[in-house]
């Protein structure tokens, strides 16, 4: 037996041809729509580039425990369990977390590996005289000089990669493909071709922008921000164009590894699977990029396509519930090895066989945000229901942050917690948890969507029924993952007296006379005080607001009332629910 798993990051599922778009160039994803099983139940499990790797090697859920990770000493790896067992394992990607200290120890698990450097600021050309880049935004320093490094350094990159040839992803297609000339003829081998594209920058050569009308390619920098929308709407499709001209591209790539699959005839003995981490919101909901909203579906029900040359179902669609840490058990499966006692993922082979449902739900999250789970009508999203991230914890034996070692102060506040059931008996640290992410992951509160009825999720849900089962089985699943017991509190999950579905300020009546930016702001401001037991200022805030109040009126609130310390908090809650730039 013989597999490719060709990976992407950032795939947004709902632009590609085979799932029914038609508003970007994607001939070569349906042409893989004929040749495979296309899922349509996909979904992440951990967020965002590193967690759902950690998952794609040990089949568990990483969001539970901690969030960027490298992996852990006690974590089973897929690719390592297949070396042991003398498959060969390859690794050709341009993803350059893996070289990074919140990303190691990936690599070092396959038999053999490649890099292919330059992509999204990667510290690759050594350039002394660097580019002005002017950044400015509210985010915490270390954040905001990460930005400014990378965007720096990828204007170095760039002038390396002068044409289509040079650029990475073409580097990273033609590595993989080199690896299958060389191995076609061998048997036992996995070979995972990864690319980081169509992650952002959206760096695209200029034929595939000129597709979309792009005549003048620094019309974008590539980087859309991941915050909402604020941009004209002519703006707005500018950039959305620089995506699907990337998109493009990829698709091109993809047709390349098709045309090797009939070169040298591998349906016949080589299984495929074509996947992503995780999608890419493009304005939808008003929102760009990840990370700081709700997981909507355009982020969270991911492409999926698998062939298997033992089940023939060219050109199938499949409807059952699947995700991220189903793989590694899948891949175990096509190479007849079992999966360790630990890997709580499930093969995919009885639902590609003939649609068989292999799970009843899926859970997926970022660390210390909303927990979500679906049955694949419902999704539920919890939110925390405390503010902040007291009491929120990392547990790791390998102590990084996303682009660098743990500080001597970070780990000043370090204990040792005894383990769970997957650490193999090792007690592991409990570090205090720091992402900005979780800072305010409470301000968007419980959400229930119905998918048959509002696939979009435009709309919030008031099924009470289906938001109490759901959160239900959310309760046994993370026990069944030997949750931290700290989250039960941070989500309410134990406490009867919690709220079971949150507010939709499009929902609310005794707003509804507000203009609509004053009436998110005024929602935000309120929901702050109502979660900070503020009930005094909770009750002069309703009685001094009147719907002809404008956002300075919201302003002076806040800086006459608020207690001094609160502003920087309320003031980003609220910047962001009344899409401010």
């Amino acid at each position: 037996m013989k597999a490719i798993m060709l990976m992407f990051d950032s795939l947004n599922k709902r632009l590609l041809s085979a799932y029914g778009s038609d508003s970007a160039i994607t001939p070569n994803f349906q042409r893989l729509k004929e040749k495979t099983a296309c899922f349509n139940n996909f979904y992440v499990g951990s967020m965002p580039c590193m967690p759902a790797r950690r998952e794609l090697h040990t089949g568990r859920y990483n969001f539970l425990h901690r969030g960027w990770s490298p992996l852990e000493p006690f974590d089973d790896s897929m690719p390592e369990l297949l070396k042991k067992n003398g498959i060969h394992t390859h690794l050709v990607t341009d993803h350059k977390h893996y070289w990074r200290d919140g990303g190691a120890t990936y690599h070092s698990r396959y038999s053999t590996y490649e890099f292919v450097r330059g992509q999204e600021g990667d510290a690759w050309k050594g350039v002394v005289d660097k580019p002005e880049y002017r950044y400015e935004s509210g985010e915490p320093e270390e954040i905001k000089q990460r930005r400014v490094a990378s965007h720096v350094q990828h204007q170095i990159n760039v002038q390396f990669m002068q044409n289509e040839e040079e650029h990475h992803l073409a580097r990273t297609i033609n590595k993989g493909l080199e690896f299958i000339d060389t191995n076609h003829a061998s048997d036992n081998w996995f070979l995972q071709l990864e690319c980081f594209d169509p992650h952002e920058p959206f760096f695209v050569p200029e034929k595939y922008l000129k597709m979309y009308g792009i005549d003048d390619p620094s019309q974008f920098d590539g980087w859309p921000p991941y915050y909402f929308v604020t941009e004209s709407e002519e703006r707005k499709s500018t950039i959305q164009k620089y995506y699907k001209a990337l998109l493009t591209m990829v698709d091109a790539y993809v047709g390349r590894v098709l045309d090797y699959m009939d070169r040298y005839d591998l349906w016949k003995d080589t299984v495929l699977i074509v996947n992503t981490d995780h999608g890419f919101l493009l304005g939808e909901h008003e929102w760009w990029g990840k990370n700081i909203m709700p997981l909507y579906n355009e982020v969270a029900n991911i492409p999926f396509f698998m062939w298997h040359p033992e089940y023939p179902c060219a050109g199938e669609e499949r409807q059952a519930l699947a995700q991220t840490i189903d793989v590694p058990a899948t891949l175990l499966d096509c190479f007849g090895l079992k999966k360790p006692a630990d890997m709580l993922g499930v093969s995919l082979l009885p639902a590609l066989r003939d649609d068989t449902p292999i799970r009843d739900y899926a859970l997926f999250g970022y660390h210390g945000c909303h927990v979500n789970i679906t049955d694949g009508r419902y999704v539920y999203m919890r939110s925390p229901v405390v503010q902040g991230i007291d009491g929120l914890y990392e547990y790791t034996l390998m102590p990084t942050r996303i682009n660098r070692r743990c500080t001597p102060a970070e780990l000043q506040n370090i204990s040792l917690y005894s383990g769970f059931k997957f650490t193999k008996g090792c007690p592991v640290m409990k570090m205090p948890a720091e992402s900005v992410m979780t800072r305010d992951a409470d301000r968007f509160g419980h959400r229930l969507y119905d998918l048959v009825a509002d696939p979009s999720q435009r709309n919030q849900s008031p099924d009470r029924e289906a938001a109490q089962h759901l959160l239900n089985s959310m309760r046994v699943i993370m026990e069944k993952n030997d949750a931290p017991p700290e989250l039960y509190a941070r989500y309410g999950l134990n406490d009867p007296r919690s709220e079971l579905l949150g507010r939709d300020p499009h929902l609310l009546p005794e707003l509804a006379q507000f203009e609509p930016t004053v009436r998110y702001g005024l929602y935000a401001l309120l929901q702050h005080l109502e979660g900070s037991d503020q009930q005094n200022l909770v009750e002069r805030l309703l009685a001094c607001s009147h719907p002809d109040w404008n956002q300075e009126n919201l302003w002076c609130f806040v800086q006459n009332h608020v207690p001094e310390e609160q502003h920087q908090s309320v003031y980003y809650k609220m910047a962001l629910e009344m899409r401010l730039d």
